[in-house]
């Protein structure tokens, strides 16, 4: 790999890391260690061609351009977390990788998806899902210019923008939690 292609490399991970939280590669590998699947199985439980996950993982490609898809990475990273500490054994990730295998995607807001105990959306699960819409939408670096050409005017929405769309999603549940009342 020459120069130019290492330093487009290297500008794809970051880009991914301001998107995703992370490299599309560290966050793909870590799905098929936690859920025991190989890169097709992965590249079809998304919806993606396995070439085009390949390019992801590797920072040859850095957006993923379907929300779709990007619902679906949540999924399994969710379920995947749960896989991780025993919340969910192997036969019970299989039946869900499925089922999400299956989703369309539908509303970005879509609340189907509830904790056991109350019935409501995780927090985690709100934000995220705003996150997603944000950043399928447009880059980090575009929504921090919005920001910035709002903060004078609307510092608020500003905030906003900043924390959701290219913040952390730890913050972002910290900015939630904090304007529930």
């Amino acid at each position: 790999m020459d120069a130019a292609q290492q330093d487009a490399t290297a500008r794809a991970r970051e880009l991914q890391r301001s998107w995703y939280g992370e490299p599309l590669g560290a966050l793909f590998r870590r799905l098929i260690d936690d859920l025991g699947l190989n890169q097709a199985r992965l590249a079809a439980v998304l919806g993606l061609s396995a070439p085009m996950l390949s390019q992801l993982m590797s920072g040859q490609r850095a957006k993923i351009g379907n929300p779709a898809v990007v619902q679906r990475v949540q999924a399994l990273q969710e379920l995947s977390s749960q896989a991780a500490d025993g919340r969910v054994s192997a036969a019970e990730a299989a039946e869900r990788m499925e089922e999400i295998k299956k989703s369309a995607g539908g509303s970005v807001l879509n609340t189907t998806q509830t904790t056991a105990s109350t019935g409501a959306p995780t927090v985690r699960r709100v934000v995220r899902e705003i996150q997603s819409l944000l950043r399928s939408v447009s880059a980090a670096g575009d929504i921090i210019d919005a920001a910035d050409t709002l903060a004078r005017t609307h510092p608020e929405l500003a905030e906003f923008l900043r924390v959701y769309g290219a913040g952390r999603t730890a913050e972002a549940v910290a900015h939630y939690e904090a304007h529930q009342n």
